[in-house]
């Protein structure tokens, strides 16, 4: 563990106290480049094992299973533009590379409280501008507890590749509630309705947008309430999630062990 990239008091205080916190700065503009560089390549490359997977449509969204990665699509009729690829890390070795990257690595390992680390799932958001759509308010832990035995155990971080801000859809909490563990979901009598939490399960007074500049890191619970807004700026918001596991589990897709070193 290094211990340059440890976790603070304050960050502590917050984890407990709001379910995040934010680190500005720690990717560099050139490293954000190459960021955003991989990421238009898995895009190709996920374009490219469309046609070879297995299609499905939920409440009208469409996805694509491509073997053990899942493509999601815009949510317009017929959009070619992709939202969503997980996992996503081996895709790119700039990916691999990040997953492992101690900047990431060691305060997680800290929330863990765990030297052993592996990778429980890479998400790459593309929101592209003017078409990427929104994401209603969620936990992730329900949509993970058929999956893993300790849900709470599955902390993520949300790595920024361009500046992220309200604007263009920036990622929002209700700060403070991951302390009541899984919500229970609307029951609208769609598909995905009941992952979506429902709203009298919840208090909009405390919404906070985080503004986060290319590059940081935000580290937020499986339990905290989340969200984003339509990018409908003329700018992109390319970001990736990654969550971690303590231990050496299987990965969510794969059931692959993917071990941090």
């Amino acid at each position: 563990m290094n211990p340059r990239h440890a976790l603070t008091r304050l960050e502590t205080d917050a984890w407990a106290r709001d379910g995040y916190f934010i680190r500005e700065g720690v990717f560099s503009a050139d490293q954000c480049r190459e960021l955003n560089a991989a990421a238009e390549r898995s895009a190709i490359e996920a374009a490219a094992r469309v046609p070879n997977g297995k299609t499905y449509f939920l409440d009208g969204k469409r996805f694509v299973d491509c073997n053990h990665v899942t493509v999601q699509f815009e949510h317009s009729p017929g959009s070619e533009d992709i939202k969503v690829i997980e996992p996503v890390n081996a895709f790119d070795d700039t990916f691999e590379t990040l997953v492992d990257d101690p900047r990431i690595t060691t305060p997680m390992r800290g929330l863990l409280a765990s030297d052993a680390l592996s990778l429980w799932t890479a998400k790459l958001n593309l929101k592209r501008p003017g078409v990427g759509s929104g994401f209603g308010w969620h936990q992730d832990s329900p949509y993970w507890i058929h999956d893993h035995d300790n849900v709470d155990l599955l902390p993520n971080v949300m790595v920024t590749f361009d500046d992220a801000d309200a604007g263009n859809g920036a990622l929002a909490f209700i700060r403070g509630s991951h302390r009541r563990g899984c919500l229970p979901g609307t029951n609208d009598g769609s598909q995905l309705g009941g992952f979506y939490t429902d709203p009298a399960a919840m208090d909009d007074a405390e919404e906070v947008v985080v503004d986060a500049p290319a590059g940081s890191l935000v580290f937020f619970s499986p339990h905290i309430i989340h969200g984003s807004r339509p990018n409908d700026s003329d700018r992109p918001r390319r970001a990736m999630v990654i969550t971690y596991q303590p231990g050496h589990g299987p990965t969510l897709k794969s059931r692959r062990l993917r071990a941090i070193p």
